[in-house]
This record gives structure tokens, sequence and C-alpha cells, in this order.
């Protein structure tokens, strides 16, 4: 079982790149330029041309597994996850699966996020409580990124909804910062849609990171999102981009699309930061 701790894979990677960016992979096949089309492992070679562009500019990778699973493509997964290691050794991996389910799935679940996959982090959804949580909090090494306010225009449905004077999103903050944390390897999914949450759930939280989805193709502001999300020091955010990088070009120039991309983004967030890196 990989025993790489995430956290200090985070923040080493955070500071010999200067960033915050995670970079999404999120492949459709039918969206690859046209030399990757009809190739038998073309996400495989899509996602290690990525790598290859980024790997010293963003401070973790996050693969959505459904775009895998949808097209039978585990395999290539698993081979992404393992060049990724490979060619940058010392960025972590967050698995976006959004597990949630009773006490003994769950355990599944964190065994094929950690053992299968050999993830850094995994997403989970907190509906079911804490006791679906718990096979992912025991892995004390890795990341466990609970949905708290997500950057999707329908997440005010659920999560807005008022109990006793608090919105539940700030009922799951509190809950994972005070309860769930106890083995200090939470993090909070936060939207960079809604800024003015941002804030609140960051003065309810202290110093917790997020991992802050909604820039690019959802049009959150970065320099908001930054503003309103970092930490006294100017970090504690992991900020995500799929479409927006890897998506970036379409032609045979793709990845050097994606790299300016992330470099645009990684240079964005900096000049917002609270206080900016050095040399900045």
């Amino acid at each position: 079982m990989n025993t790489r701790r995430f956290f200090d894979l985070l923040h080493s990677a955070s500071a010999a790149n200067d960033s915050l960016v995670c970079v999404g992979l999120d492949p459709e096949v039918e969206r690859f330029p046209a030399q990757l089309q009809g190739r038998p492992r073309a996400i495989l070679e899509f996602n290690r041309a990525i790598v290859d562009a980024t790997a010293d500019l963003a401070c973790a990778y996050k693969p959505q597994i459904a775009h895998y699973a949808a097209v039978g493509a585990e395999d290539q997964l698993l081979d992404t996850l393992r060049y990724i290691r490979e060619r940058a050794p010392g960025v972590p991996v967050i698995l976006d699966s959004k597990r949630g389910d009773i006490g003994s799935t769950a355990e599944k679940y964190a065994r094929e996020a950690f053992e299968r996959y050999g993830a850094d982090a995994v997403t989970v959804n907190p509906y079911l409580g804490r006791d679906s949580a718990e096979p992912f909090l025991q892995y004390a090494d890795k990341g466990i990124v609970v949905l708290c306010r997500t950057s999707n225009a329908g997440a005010r449905e659920f999560q807005d909804l008022e109990i006793d004077g608090r919105k539940l999103y700030q009922i799951v903050a509190e809950k994972v910062a005070n309860e769930w944390n106890s083995r200090g390897n939470c993090l909070l999914v936060v939207g960079a849609t809604y800024p003015e949450e941002l804030a609140d759930i960051r003065a309810r939280t202290g110093d917790m990171t997020f991992l802050v989805p909604g820039v690019g193709a959802q049009g959150g502001d970065v320099d908001r999102a930054v503003r309103s999300g970092q930490t006294a020091a100017g970090g504690g955010l992991v900020i995500n981009s799929s479409r927006g990088i890897i998506y970036a070009g379409s032609g045979e120039d793709f990845a050097d699309a994606a790299r300016r991309a992330t470099l645009e983004l990684r240079n964005a967030i900096n000049r917002a930061r609270r206080p900016a890196p050095a040399g900045r």
C-alpha cells in the first residue's frame, strides 16, 4: 500500500512549483486532437502529454473517475497514476470519486481509492454521516476531501437549507473541522463560484485546506476566490481547473496550450495571494 503523506506532498509541491494549481484530468475522447482519435490507449497518451507539460506548474493532479469508468478505461487511469509517480513524483494525486455509502461499502471504496489506485487523497460525500466517512478517515496519511459548498448551480437546493439558524453547508464545514478532522487529514470542497461562502467557511474552519473547483469553464473569478478563501499566510487553497487547462487547445499543440493555461492560472492566483510568494 502507498504510504506517501498527502499534506507533506501537497505542501512540498506547492512550494517547489510556486503553485496552488490542481490540474483536473477529465478526458473526453471526442474532444481529443485529431492525432489521438481512434488510438487504442488515447486517454493515457493524452494524459501523459498533459502531465509532461504541467509537471513543474502543478501542486496536484485530480482525475475524475467517471471519465474513465464510463468508457471502460480504468486500466488507463491506473497507468496515468503510475506515470504521474514517474514524471512528477512529488506531486500528489486526488482521486475525484465523491464516494459516500454505508460503512461496509465505504470500506471497499476506500480500498479502491488508496490500495487499488494508490491515490494520495479522495473526494467523499458527507450526506450519510460520520460512519460512512470513517473508513476513509482511518487512512491518516491520506487526504479526505469532503464536499461542502460545491461549485455547481444547483448547490443551493440543499446546501443552503437552514437548520437552527445555520445553513447546511455551514454545519458540514464546522462538523468536519471540529470532529471529523481529528487525524488532521481532512479538506473541504468549496467552489470558486461562491466567494462569499468561501469567506464564510474560511472564518468557520481556520486554516483548513480547501479544494476549490469552478474556475475556468464554470466561470469562477480567480481573484475573488483567492482573496475570499486564502489563509492569513496566503495558502490553504488547491484551485482546480480541468477543462480550462486540458482543452485550452485542440490541435497538435494541445499540450503547449495546456501549459500556457496552467501558467496563466498559476500567475493569476499568485498575484492575488497574501502575502505574495517570494519573487512575485
